[in-house]
């Protein structure tokens, strides 16, 4: 009975750090992806926080325009997110099947050829809204992927019960997506400035490569990993 019981702890502590591993890939995948859209184009890909308050004042300006394309992201993002979910429902809640598909979706924006370019970050923003339903908890610990506000709350309540003498654990984890976050963003930026909105194609193979990886992850966690 304690050997099964120090098994399964095991088990749960290794479940744990894979899907850390994964959140980490897919967060700096994030970062990356918004970094670039928003540099090449002026709109935000996964923030869509920072694009309600932009609808918001648009609306206030009488910017007909820029109320538009905003509007654009917002239901594009949304959409993402339900596809994601239908995706994961119909794939037996496997995560290669959703990250292949961010990949073309990005793929997709990178070789975009026309000037006007809001197909292409329509096709980038769904890809990050799917991105969600790859992760939504690790060890029963809730993850954000393509927004890091809810996770920086998360960590600054841990961090004040800690200064209070409550020793509850997770509270800490809640820094690598924000952190893969940043990596990510910095490294999108840097591919942005060589390669313009093209640097999505540096998305679209992390991406793939992700995929590859979450084949090799048991199923079980996969599913684990995954809203019910």
């Amino acid at each position: 009975m304690v050997g099964s019981s120090a098994r399964r702890l095991r088990l749960r502590r290794v479940r744990g750090r894979v899907g850390l591993g994964l959140v980490a890939g897919l967060s700096v995948l994030a970062g990356m992806t918004d970094a670039i859209g928003f540099l090449a184009t002026g709109d935000f890909v996964s923030f869509m926080s920072g694009n309600t308050t932009r609808l918001a004042v648009s609306l206030g300006e009488g910017d007909l325009g820029g109320m538009a394309r905003l509007a654009i992201a917002l239901a594009s993002f949304v959409a993402g997110n339900a596809l994601g979910v239908i995706l994961a429902r119909f794939s037996g809640r496997r995560a290669a099947p959703i990250l292949v598909c961010c990949a073309m979706l990005l793929a997709l924006s990178a070789v975009w050829p026309f000037d006007w370019n809001v197909p292409a970050l329509v096709a980038a923003i769904i890809a990050m809204g799917m991105l969600n339903a790859v992760v939504e908890q690790v060890n029963g610990l809730p993850i954000g992927l393509t927004y890091v506000t809810g996770a920086l709350s998360r960590f600054g309540r841990g961090f004040g019960r800690w200064l209070l003498g409550e020793r509850r654990n997770g509270w800490r984890v809640q820094l690598v997506p924000w952190s893969g976050m940043c990596i990510g963003a910095v490294l999108g930026a840097l591919l942005e400035q060589r390669l313009g909105l093209a640097a999505m194609a540096a998305s679209a193979a992390l991406a793939a490569l992700l995929a590859l990886a979450a084949l090799v992850i048991p199923r079980p966690w996969q599913m684990d990993y995954m809203a019910r």
